[in-house]
């Protein structure tokens, strides 16, 4: 199983390029102060929404009820011993956000 690791900035909102798949995405990641979690979205290079605010939580696939032919057939997941995500999770390495094609034949 190979996965993925991508890295989330240490920035409340950002937006970075990723290529699943052989194909190029930008993702968006958001921190809510609010609700103290962490949640993703990914769009086209012209920053069409493709899916978002999908909350990120530990050891779950993350895209699990999305079925569309534009987003990618991988796995979007979170590696971590952790019970939730803090702020500052990703940053720290306790926290490893991931994809894992389809073609891997693998879950998170």
């Amino acid at each position: 199983m190979k996965r993925i690791e991508i890295s989330v900035p240490d920035l409340n909102d950002s937006f970075s390029r990723v290529v699943l798949d052989g194909v190029q995405y930008l993702i968006r990641f958001s921190w809510n102060d609010t609700a103290k979690r962490w949640s993703f979205g990914l769009f086209t290079m012209q920053k069409k929404p493709i899916a978002q605010g999908i909350r990120i939580v530990p050891r779950f696939p993350l895209n699990l009820q999305i079925v569309d032919g534009v987003f990618p057939s991988g796995v979007f997941g979170v590696y971590t011993d952790l019970e939730s995500v803090g702020r500052n999770d990703f940053v720290s390495g306790k926290v490893v956000f991931a994809y894992i094609s389809a073609n891997q034949g693998a879950t998170v």
